[in-house]
């Protein structure tokens, strides 16, 4: 479980794929030596199991399934990507709580810069669409947020802040710039609370 607030931004500096599994091995020297061989590590929001341990790096194996429901697909070398450890029983509940489960990937249509804060609008398909409500939590590659007024059928906006531009990789994306999402675990629960009651 994590809470959608980035500890770290990591950089990528292998993505070697093999036999179906990449291997993914990030620079993380902040993160590094609190992790050990099984923990679960939110990469942009995805969770993964560490593999081993070699500070400052950390390695995780990403499956096919994985690689093709996210964008860790296309991860390169280079690549800054945010990083989250999960959650220990004792921590602070910041952000709002998710699972590293992708529900599906947008794309960013616009970034609007007014009074201090980015204005992000994110294009998805309309079935996810459906779960976003204004105010309501959304994580975009691991980062917690609240969708913003502005809402269509296939799209949402959210507000970003400098300090989340400044740490976390949504400092850096435009448009075009496919992004992983995850929405609200108690939204999912309530809508198959009120479908297996009839309504």
């Amino acid at each position: 479980m994590f809470t959608g607030i980035v500890r770290e931004l990591g950089t990528v500096v292998l993505a070697e794929r093999a036999k179906g599994i990449t291997r993914l091995a990030i620079d993380a020297p902040k993160l590094a030596p609190v992790l050990q061989p099984l923990d679960s590590l939110a990469v942009n929001g995805v969770c993964l199991s560490v593999v081993t341990v070699r500070q400052p790096l950390v390695t995780c194996d990403v499956i096919r399934e994985t690689l093709t429901r996210t964008t860790l697909g296309t991860v390169r070398r280079g690549d800054r990507v945010n990083l989250e450890p999960s959650l220990l029983i004792t921590d602070r509940l910041n952000g709002h709580m998710v699972f590293g489960h992708v529900d599906g990937v947008g794309v960013v249509t616009s970034r609007q810069r007014a009074a201090g804060e980015h204005r992000l609008r994110i294009r998805v398909a309309t079935g996810l669409r459906s779960w976003l409500v204004p105010k309501g939590p959304v994580t975009l590659d691991g980062v917690s947020l609240t969708v913003g007024a502005a809402l269509t059928p296939t799209t949402f906006t959210v507000h970003l802040i400098p300090e989340t531009l400044r740490l976390t990789t949504l400092g850096s994306c435009g448009p075009g710039e496919r992004l992983n999402i995850e929405i609200d675990y108690f939204a999912k629960l309530l809508r198959q609370f009120m479908r297996s009651n009839g309504h």
